[in-house]
C-alpha cells in the first residue's frame, strides 16, 4: 500500500476555504476521474425545465460531485446560485441533484451535490410526521414539496419521503458525545428555504427566493447568505437595477434573525455567536450526552411517529424520489425499470423506478440507474444484473443476468403493455476491483487537513492504513497503538460507528458493503481516531412509579420489573413525591435494554416513562448566559402546541425544550438543576402553568437557581394569568422568535402562591350510606379557587373534553361549549351558602345567598373578567397579586357570571385575608386554576405558601435593537407587582 500523489489533484469542496465549516482543504491523493462514456438522458429534469436536448457535459466543479450538462429550457427557470431568472433557452443542469445554473455562475458554484456529504462530522436528523410545507424545496432533489413531506425537528431540512434515505446526515451538533471537543462553535449552514424577504446581513441585498432552493442560513444564529461565488447579487446599483433586484429601502424589521448573502458568506466570521438569542441558548459545548446506542429521536425526547426508514417504496406502486420521481412516461418509445442497489434492497423490496428509451444502450441505462441512487462514481466500475421474476416473487434460487451491451430491445424486453404492468427489475453491482483509493478522515484530531487518500490493496488492513495515515496527518511521532480505524455509516436517521479490527482486510470490507447496498457505501466514511477509552455513563429518567417509597423500595421495584443489574445500574436521584428516579447506567447496551424495556412496562397499572437525559456542564457556561428552559404542552391550543415545540427546538438547543406529555416538567428541572441562572417559559393554559409551578415548588431546594423567573405563552381557553402578565388572551400565531425576544426583555415581578389542604377523612355519603373516604391532599393555587356553580361548569366542560378530545382543538369552540353548559345550568339552584361554612382569619363569616364562592389571587377570572370590580371600598385594600391576600367573591348563578364577564356587574365582595377555612357539608364541585373535581364533605384550609414565585411580565416598551442583550439582573431583583414600569 502506498500513498499516491497524482496529477490533477483536487481540494475539499473545490478548494479555498471550505463552505460548510470544514478544516482547511487538503490534497486528494489518487482521486478517481468522473468521466462518463457519453451523454445520456436523465430520468428527471431540473426545476422549471421542459423537454431537454442532451448536450455535451461540461467540466464542472468535480470536487463538489456535480455532473452538469447543457439543456434546453421551455419554461421560466431560475438559477440556484444567484436565484436570478435565466434568460434564453439554455441552462446547465446537474443530472444528479437538479442544480440549475447560468453558464456564468458555473465557476462560482460551491454548493456540494447531493452525492457529497458536506460536513466532516456526521449528525443524524430527526424527521417528524409528514405534513404540507408550502413554498419549501427538497434538500435532496431540489424540487418543490407539493405532496406531504418530512422535515427535521431540529434543523430546517425539508425532504420528500422517498428522498430521506439520500439525505446527508448533517444536522446540528447540539451536544458533546465523547468524540469531539468544541473549542469554538462554527456556523452550521443550511441551503435554501429562506423567506423571500430575507436580507443579507453583509450587503443588505435580498438573498431569499420563493422560486428555487437558494441562499444560505446559519441554523444557530440565523445569519442568511447567498452561496459564495454568486457575485451577481453583490454588484453595484446600476447592475442591480438592470437585473431588477434593487431591494426596497426601509427600516429593518424587529425580532428578525440576522441575515447574510451566499456570496457574502466568505466575509462572515466562521465562529458563530448564536445571534440575538445568545444569552438564552444552552451552548452545545456545555451539554454532554453519550448516545452511542440511542437515536437522535431518543436523545431529544421526540415521539417517533414513523419508525424505521419507512419512507422508501415497499412495492412497485409508488414512483421513487429525486431524479426518478418524475411521472413515468406512457409513450411506447419508453419503458420503466425497477432498480435495486444491492442485496439488502432486494430482500426488503426497496427499489427506485427510472424511465428510459427502449432503444437506449446499456451505458445510458446504467448512468440513469446510478443517478437514481445519487452515485457519482465512474459507471465503468459497475454493471446491471437482471433480477429474475423468481427472485422478485421471493425465490432466491434464480440466476441474475448481467447487462453487458446492446439495447433494451435486443435483450428481450417485453411489449409495452406487459412492460408497464410488470416493470423489468435490475440490480446494480460493483465490478471487482484489484485496488481502490480510500479517503481517510482525521475525525476529531486537530490537524489542518480535511482528509487524505490512500491506495488500498488486497493486503491492506486497518492497522497498515493507520500506519500510513499518521505521517500524512503529522502525527508520526505518536505510536499507532494510540489510534484506531473507525467505520461510520452516516444514515439520515442514525449514525452508526464501528471500530475495525486491526487485521481486517479493507478491500473485502468495501466489497461486502457494496454488495449489501451501494447507497450504504456512499454514506460510509472511514475515520482515524484516538483510542480513548470512553467511560460509559447514561442518565435514564424513569417516571410513573408509585410515590412515597424509599430508595431501597424503588431499587427492589425496578429490579423486579425490568431486572436491573446491580453492578451496572445505580440510583443517582430519587424524587419520591413524584414517583420518579434517575438511573446512572455504566453500560451502553444495558442502557438501551432498560430504555426499551421500561417503555413497555407498567407498575400497578400505570405505564412507565423512560427518557435519556443529558448532562449540563454548568462550569463551562459563559458568564452572561441565562438559558431558557421551555416547557410545551402539545395538547394545548389545538395544533399550535406541536408547531411551537418544533419551532423552539430549532431556535434554541433541543436539549432545553421539553414536552410536558412526555414525563412532565420534572425531567427539565433535573437537567437544569446545576445551572446557576436560568429562566422558564411555559407554553400552555393556566392548568399547565400551575403544573409547572407546583413541580418548581417541589424542586426548589434542589436547584442551583432556586427562584427562576417564569414566562407564559398562553395556549389555553381562559389564560387569565397570561392576561395579567401582558402575554395576551391567547397565542394567535406570532413569530416564535418574537416571543423569545419578548421573554428576554420581560420584567420580573412577584406573585403569591397558595396552598390548599383538602381534608377528606370526615366525609361520608348520607344518600347511599357508604363511606366516601379520601386521603388528604395538598393542591397549589396561583389564580383562583372556585366552589359551587363556577366549578360545576368547569367540571362539565372537562368531562365533555375527556369524552371527545378531538373536537376541542380551538379556543372558540371551547368557549362555545362553556356557553352551552352554562345555559343548561341557568335554572339550577343548590343554595351553596347553606352547604358550606367560611372562616377568615379564625373569624366566622356569614355568607349571603350565593351559588358560587370564588377565591381570587389575580385581577382576572373567567377569560379576563374583573370579578372583584374597580370600585373603591374602605373595608378592603386594593387587590394585588403579591400582597399576601386573597379576595373572596360570591356569585348568585349563571346569569350573574354572564353579567360579570360582559362587564355589566361585579361579584359580591365577601372578605379579604390570608388564612381561610371552608367546611363542606355535602359533596361539592371544586376547581383550582381550571382543574375541577368533586370534593367530598370535609374541610379546606387555604393559606399562603412561601416563598413567592418570580414571574415575567411582558414589557410595554418597544423591543430593543438586536445586539443589545437585556441585563439579567431582573431575575435576582424582581420589581413589586404594583410598581410602575
Amino acid at each position: 500500500m502506498e500513498a499516491a500523489a497524482e496529477p490533477g489533484t483536487r481540494s475539499w469542496l473545490g478548494g479555498g476555504s471550505p463552505l460548510w465549516g470544514s478544516p482547511a482543504s487538503s490534497p486528494d491523493l489518487g482521486s478517481r476521474g468522473r468521466a462518463r462514456p457519453g451523454p445520456g438522458p436523465g430520468p428527471g429534469s431540473g426545476p422549471g425545465s421542459g423537454p431537454e436536448r442532451a448536450g455535451t457535459r461540461i467540466p464542472g466543479p468535480a470536487a463538489l460531485g456535480h455532473s452538469f450538462r447543457k439543456v434546453t429550457l421551455t419554461k421560466p427557470t431560475f438559477c440556484h446560485l444567484c436565484s436570478d431568472f435565466i434568460w434564453g433557452l439554455a441552462g446547465f443542469l446537474c443530472d444528479v441533484c437538479n442544480f440549475m445554473s447560468h453558464e456564468k455562475c458555473l465557476k462560482h458554484v460551491k454548493t456540494p451535490c447531493t452525492s457529497v456529504a458536506p460536513s466532516l462530522v456526521p449528525v443524524a436528523h430527526c424527521f417528524g410526521p409528514r405534513g404540507l410545507y408550502k413554498r419549501k424545496f427538497c434538500a435532496v432533489c431540489r424540487k418543490g414539496l407539493e405532496a406531504p413531506a418530512l422535515r427535521c425537528e431540529v434543523c430546517e431540512l425539508h425532504v420528500h419521503p422517498d428522498c430521506v434515505p439520500f439525505a446527508c446526515s448533517d444536522c446540528r451538533q447540539c451536544h458533546q458525545d465523547g468524540h469531539r471537543d468544541h473549542d469554538t462553535h462554527h456556523h452550521h449552514w443550511r441551503e435554501g428555504n429562506l423567506p423571500s424577504s430575507a436580507r443579507c446581513e453583509v450587503c443588505r441585498k435580498a438573498c431569499g427566493s420563493s422560486d428555487v432552493l437558494a441562499g444560505l442560513r446559519c441554523e444557530w444564529c440565523g445569519i442568511q447568505s447567498r452561496p459564495r461565488g454568486s457575485r451577481q447579487s453583490c454588484v453595484g446599483p446600476s447592475e442591480s437595477r438592470r437585473a431588477g433586484r434593487v431591494p426596497p429601502k426601509g427600516p429593518r424589521l424587529k425580532a428578525v434573525l440576522p441575515q447574510a448573502h451566499s456570496v457574502c458568506c466568505a466575509a462572515v466570521a466562521p465562529e458563530c455567536t448564536f445571534g440575538r438569542l445568545r444569552t438564552m441558548i444552552l451552548p452545545p459545548a456545555c451539554v454532554r450526552l453519550l448516545s452511542r446506542n440511542f437515536s437522535k429521536m431518543h436523545c431529544f425526547r421526540i415521539s417517533e411517529s414513523e419508525p424505521g426508514e419507512g419512507d422508501e417504496s415497499v412495492d412497485g406502486s409508488a414512483p421513487a424520489a429525486g431524479p426518478a420521481k418524475d411521472v413515468l412516461a406512457s409513450e411506447s418509445s419508453k419503458q420503466t425499470l425497477k432498480i435495486f442497489d444491492g442485496s439488502d434492497a432486494v430482500q426488503r423490496n426497496h427499489f427506485r423506478v427510472i424511465s428510459v428509451p427502449r432503444l437506449a444502450r446499456s451505458e445510458e441505462v446504467l448512468e440513469a440507474a446510478l443517478r437514481a441512487f445519487y452515485i457519482m462514481e465512474d459507471p465503468r466500475d459497475f454493471e446491471l444484473q437482471a433480477l429474475p421474476s423468481s427472485v422478485q416473487t421471493g425465490d432466491t434460487g434464480g440466476q441474475r443476468k448481467a447487462r453487458s451491451g446492446g439495447t433494451l430491445e435486443e435483450e428481450g424486453s417485453r411489449g409495452p403493455g406487459t412492460q408497464e404492468a410488470s416493470p423489468e427489475a435490475w440490480t446494480i453491482r460493483a465490478l471487482p476491483r484489484p485496488e481502490e483509493v480510500l479517503k481517510i478522515y482525521p475525525a476529531w484530531l486537530k490537524v489542518g487537513v480535511a482528509y487524505v487518500s490512500l491506495r488500498v490493496t488486497p493486503q491492506s488492513t486497518a492497522r497498515t492504513v493507520v500506519l500510513e495515515v499518521l505521517p500524512l496527518l503529522g502525527r508520526q511521532a505518536e505510536g499507532p497503538e494510540s489510534f484506531q480505524l473507525v467505520e461510520v455509516l452516516m444514515g439520515s436517521r442514525q449514525v452508526q460507528r464501528t471500530v475495525l479490527a486491526e487485521e481486517e482486510l479493507l478491500l473485502n470490507r468495501l466489497r461486502d458493503i457494496r454488495k449489501t447496498s451501494l447507497r450504504q457505501m456512499g454514506q460510509t466514511r472511514f475515520y482515524v481516531a484516538e483510542s480513548r477509552a470512553v467511560v460509559p455513563r447514561v442518565s435514564l429518567f424513569v417516571g410513573g412509579l408509585p410515590p412515597g417509597l424509599s430508595p431501597q423500595e424503588y431499587g427492589n421495584l425496578l429490579e423486579e420489573a425490568v431486572a436491573t443489574k446491580a453492578g451496572l445500574v445505580s440510583l443517582s436521584h430519587i424524587y419520591s413525591s413524584q414517583g420518579a428516579v434517575v438511573l446512572d447506567v455504566a453500560c451502553f447496551a444495558e442502557a438501551e435494554r432498560l430504555y426499551m424495556l421500561v417503555r413497555d412496562t407498567s407498575v400497578h397499572g400505570r405505564p412507565l416513562t423512560a427518557l435519556v437525559l443529558p448532562d449540563v456542564l454548568h462550569t463551562k457556561l459563559p458568564p452572561d448566559c441565562c438559558p431558557l428552559l421551555v416547557f410545551v404542552n402539545p395538547k394545548s391550543g389545538g395544533l399550535k402546541g406541536r408547531d411551537l415545540l418544533c419551532s423552539f427546538r430549532k431556535l434554541l438547543n433541543p436539549h432545553q425544550v421539553f414536552e410536558l406529555t412526555n414525563g412532565g416538567p420534572l425531567p427539565g428541572f433535573h437537567v437544569f438543576s446545576q445551572v446557576p441562572c436560568f429562566r422558564v417559559l411555559v407554553c400552555g393554559g393556566d392548568g399547565t402553568v400551575g403544573w409547572v409551578l407546583a413541580a418548581l415548588e417541589e424542586m426548589r431546594y434542589r436547584l442551583a437557581c432556586p427562584e427562576p423567573s417564569v414566562a407564559i405563552l398562553p395556549l389555553g381557553t381562559g389564560n387569565d394569568l397570561g392576561r395579567v402578565l401582558r402575554w395576551g388572551a391567547g397565542y394567535s400565531g406570532e413569530d416564535p422568535l418574537s416571543v423569545l425576544v419578548s421573554v428576554d426583555e420581560a420584567d420580573a415581578v412577584l406573585m403569591d402562591r397558595w396552598t390548599i389542604l383538602l381534608d377528606g377523612h370526615e366525609a361520608s355519603s348520607a344518600e347511599n350510606g357508604l363511606a366516601d373516604m379520601e386521603p388528604p391532599k395538598i393542591v397549589q393555587m396561583s389564580n383562583y379557587c372556585g366552589i359551587g356553580i363556577d366549578a360545576e361548569l368547569s367540571l362539565d366542560f372537562h368531562q365533555a373534553r375527556e369524552e371527545e378530545p378531538g373536537k376541542f382543538t380551538s379556543r372558540f369552540h371551547n368557549k362555545g361549549v362553556y356557553v352551552r353548559v352554562g345555559l343548561q345550568k341557568m335554572n339550577h339552584s343548590r343554595s351553596l351558602h347553606k352547604e358550606i361554612r367560611l372562616q377568615v382569619e379564625q373569624q366566622e363569616v356569614e355568607l349571603p345567598s350565593i351559588e358560587g364562592l370564588i377565591f381570587i389571587n389575580i385581577p382576572s377570572w373567567g377569560s379576563g373578567a374583573d370579578l372583584w370590580g374597580s370600585d373603591s371600598d374602605s373595608r378592603f385594600e386594593k387587590p394585588r397579586m403579591d400582597d399576601g391576600l386573597l379576595e373572596v367573591v360570591g356569585v348568585t348563578g349563571v346569569m350573574h357570571m354572564g353579567q360579570v364577564q360582559g362587564g355589566l356587574r361585579s361579584g359580591i365582595r365577601i372578605a379579604q385575608g390570608s388564612y381561610f377555612r371552608v367546611t363542606l357539608l355535602k359533596p361539592t364541585p371544586v376547581q383550582v386554576d381550571g382543574e375541577p373535581w368533586v370534593q367530598a364533605p370535609g374541610h379546606m384550609i387555604i393559606s399562603a405558601a412561601s416563598p413567592k414565585v418570580h414571574m415575567l411580565r411582558k414589557t410595554k416598551q418597544k423591543p430593543k435593537k438586536a445586539g443589545t442583550p437585556k441585563d439579567t439582573r431582573a431575575d435576582g431583583v424582581p420589581a413589586p407587582e404594583g410598581d410602575p414600569k
